[in-house]
C-alpha cells in the first residue's frame, strides 16, 4: 500500500527540517539525502495514530530577485507540491511576519484542491498565538500556532494532517495472487510508452483499477495465465511550466510505485546512458527490498557500437551496487524485446520468493569456513557457526557466529558474492543479519 507524501513548503530558515525532525523523531532518512539530484530534499517515514506517511523535506524556497520579479522555482516547486503530495504543510515564521516569498507560495497554494496547512513556525510561547492573525490574509486558511524547537502544537497538526490523508484503497480489489510490478525511472524515459506497449501486446487487459495516487491507473492484465499489475507510477507528464522541481517529484512518484511493488523494472534512456539519477532511483527500489531489472530503452536509436558501448561503460560504473540486476535492451516504439519483459519480471519474481533449505546454506558456510578466510582482531577470530534463511521477498539469512561485531562491510560483501555464487539469486537484492551464536538459544 502506497504511503501518503507530506510536503513541507516555504521559503528557507523558517524551521522546516526542524518541523521535520519533530515529526519523525529524529528517524532516518527512508533512502538517503539526495543531494545532487533533488538538491537537498530528503524523504522521511512518519508515523501518527498508526496511520504510516513519507514526509519531504522540499530545502527552502528561494528567491531571486531582479526588478522585483521573483525566479521561477518559488512556483515550480509550489506547483510541483501541489500536484504531487497528498497534504501539503505551508511553514511561515511567526517572528518574521508575512514576507513577498510567503506571498508568492500562497497565491499558488490558493488555486490548489490539495489540502493546505500553514503552521506559523517559532510561536514558542502558546500565550502569543495573536501574533498569527496577520497570516490570514495569506489566504490559504487557518494559521496555526506552533513551536518546532518546543513541540507545542505539533500533535494537533498531525491529527489534522492524517485526517485528511486520502482513503486508502482495498488490496481487495486486485487479484490476491497478482504480481506487482512498478515500471520506474527519470522522467521521458520512456516508461508510459513500455506501459502501454505491455498492455497492448498482451491484449487481455482483465480491468482498469484507480491506484492511490493521483491521476493514475493501474492496468491488471494476464500473462502466461498469472495476473500482473502494472504499478503507474503516475502522471509522467513534464509540465512545461516545471523543471527541475518535476525531477524532483518523479522521485516521489517511484516511492509510491516501490511501496506497492515485488518486481521494479527501472527504465533507462540508452540515448543518454546511466545517470545518477538512474543510481539512486535504483538504490531506492532496492532499499525497500524489491527485486530489480534494468531495461535500456530507446536502444534503436544507437548506430554506433561506439554508442553502445559507452551505454554499457555507464551502466558498469553506476550500477556496481546492483550487479546482480538482469539487463534487457529494448525499444518501446518499435517493440524491441518487449515480449521478453514480462518473462524476465516473472524469472525475477521466483528468485525474490526463492528459499534455500538450512542444509543447503550450511554446506556452504562449511566450505567458507574451510576456504580459511575470515576476520581477525588481536586474539580474536571471527567463526561463523551456521547460518539459515530467515525471510523472502527480499531473501534473508540469519548467520550465528561467535563476534558478530567483527563483521565489516567488506566482508559481508565476500559473504554475499559466495552465497550468489552458490544460489541463483539473479534479480533480488539479498538481506544478510548476523547474530551471536548465544542469542540463537534464547
Amino acid at each position: 500500500m502506497a504511503k501518503p507524501i507530506v510536503a513541507i513548503v516555504g521559503r528557507p530558515n523558517v524551521g522546516k527540517s526542524t518541523l521535520v525532525n519533530r515529526i519523525c523523531q529524529q528517524r532516518d532518512a527512508i533512502v538517503h539525502e539526495s543531494r545532487g539530484v533533488t538538491r537537498d530534499r530528503s524523504y522521511h517515514e512518519a508515523d501518527w495514530n498508526g496511520r504510516d506517511f513519507i514526509i519531504v523535506d522540499t530545502g527552502g524556497i528561494e528567491s531571486v530577485k531582479s526588478d522585483d520579479v521573483f525566479a521561477p522555482r518559488i512556483r515550480e516547486q509550489a506547483i510541483a507540491a501541489c500536484d504531487e503530495a497528498d497534504v501539503i504543510i505551508f511553514v511561515v515564521d511567526g517572528d518574521v511576519g508575512i514576507t513577498e516569498e510567503d506571498e508568492e507560495v500562497a497565491r499558488v497554494l490558493r488555486k490548489s484542491d490539495t489540502p493546505v496547512f500553514l503552521v506559523v513556525n517559532k510561536l514558542d510561547d502558546p500565550a502569543h498565538e495573536e501574533a498569527t492573525w496577520e497570516f490570514y490574509s495569506l489566504g490559504v486558511g487557518e494559521p496555526r500556532p506552533l513551536s518546532a524547537v518546543h513541540g507545542h502544537g505539533t500533535g494537533d497538526l498531525l491529527d489534522e494532517v492524517v485526517a485528511a490523508f486520502p482513503e486508502e484503497v482495498p488490496d481487495e480489489e486486485y487479484p490476491a495472487d497478482a504480481l506487482n510490478v512498478a515500471i520506474i525511472g527519470r522522467p521521458n524515459v520512456g516508461k508510459s510508452s513500455l506501459a502501454n506497449r505491455l498492455a497492448g501486446t498482451e491484449r487481455s487487459i482483465v480491468s482498469d483499477v484507480a491506484g492511490t495516487t493521483r491521476d493514475a491507473i493501474d492496468i491488471v492484465i494476464e500473462h502466461d495465465g498469472r495476473p500482473i499489475r502494472l504499478v503507474d507510477t503516475a502522471g509522467m507528464r513534464k509540465r512545461s511550466t516545471v523543471h527541475e522541481d518535476v525531477e524532483y517529484y518523479s522521485v516521489v512518484r517511484g516511492l509510491r510505485a516501490m511501496d506497492r511493488a515485488d518486481v521494479c523494472l527501472l527504465v533507462v534512456d540508452s540515448s543518454v546512458g546511466v545517470t545518477e539519477q538512474d543510481q539512486k532511483i535504483a538504490a531506492m527500489a532496492i532499499e525497500r527490498g524489491c527485486a530489480l531489472a534494468v531495461l535500456l530503452n530507446k536502444w534503436d536509436l544507437l548506430t554506433t557500437d561506439q554508442e553502445r558501448d559507452d551505454v554499457i561503460e555507464s551502466l558498469a560504473a553506476r550500477m556496481t551496487f546492483a550487479r546482480w540486476a538482469p539487463v534487457l535492451r529494448i525499444s518501446a516504439l518499435t517493440g524491441r524485446s518487449i515480449a521478453k519483459v514480462l518473462d524476465l519480471a516473472c524469472a525475477i519474481a521466483e528468485t525474490h520468493a526463492i528459499r534455500i533449505s538450512t542444509a543447503r546454506i550450511n554446506a556452504l558456510v562449511t566450505q567458507i569456513r574451510e576456504s580459511g578466510h575470515t576476520i581477525t582482531s588481536g586474539n580474536r577470530r571471527l567463526k561463523i557457526n551456521y547460518a539459515t534463511q530467515t525471510g523472502v521477498e527480499p531473501p534473508a539469512i540469519t548467520f550465528f557466529c561467535n563476534a558478530p561485531d567483527l563483521i565489516d562491510d567488506s566482508y559481508e560483501r565476500y559473504l554475499e558474492n559466495r552465497i550468489r555464487e552458490g544460489f541463483d539469486l539473479t534479480g533480488t537484492p539479498l538481506r544478510l543479519r548476523f547474530r551471536s551464536k548465544e542469542a540463537s538459544s534464547k
